[in-house]
């Protein structure tokens, strides 16, 4: 598989995914301000909506969307045990989490990342997404990780979009039990090897 990324982005989760599944997996990386690749080719002729992760599969198909590629990978390798069974209500609940990270996390950093964003508004999503913060410290009393089944891609893409929090000046500091999760998350194999392939250690 080739997966298309940005280091950094969204597009890290799947690439940890990958890593975690045993998938020996080919990153491209995206120049997402002038929609080109490194050849100097058009990534629109890849992904139409020129975001990424795209995921180019064996049957030529590409795959968007950050939360379906985790769900894809997942059902790829289920002894690798990201995502409970299919029908299982721990699979529903495990897939409840990972569209609270789409959403409610990722979706509400977009202000702090698009220039020419006002003032009101930028304060609007970093106040936005301290809440969501107290409610994911708040999960985490109850469980270690997203899913009381444990580690998942839920948690993939959660550890990722926690990651921009410093790069848009949010203060972590009063959430130790997230905290904790970020920690214990990087220190996973898998984890620290997507992160060195995309040159973040």
């Amino acid at each position: 598989m080739k997966l298309y990324i940005k280091p950094g982005a969204c597009s890290l989760a799947p690439h940890i995914a990958l890593c975690e599944a045993g998938y020996d997996v080919e990153t491209i990386a995206v120049d997402l301000a002038a929609k080109t690749l490194p050849d100097g080719s058009s990534y629109l002729d890849v992904n139409p909506r020129g975001q990424v992760p795209a995921l180019a599969l064996k049957s030529g198909r590409i795959l968007t969307e950050a939360a379906v590629i985790l769900q894809y990978i997942a059902d790829q390798n289920p002894g690798a045990h990201l995502l409970p069974g299919y029908g299982t209500e721990d699979r529903y609940f495990t897939l409840a989490w990972l569209n609270w990270v789409s959403t409610e996390l990722h979706k509400r950093f977009g202000p702090l990342f698009t220039p020419g964003t006002s003032e009101e508004a930028k304060q609007a999503a970093r106040d936005g997404l301290m809440q969501q913060f107290a409610k994911l410290e708040a999960r985490l009393v109850e469980s270690n990780y997203l899913a009381q089944t444990g580690y998942s891609i839920a948690d993939m893409y959660c550890f990722v979009v926690l990651g921009w929090a410093q790069h848009v000046g949010l203060d972590l500091s009063g959430f130790p039990r997230v905290l904790s999760y970020q920690a214990r998350i990087a220190e996973r194999p898998a984890v620290q090897q997507a992160l060195r392939e995309e040159g973040l250690l």
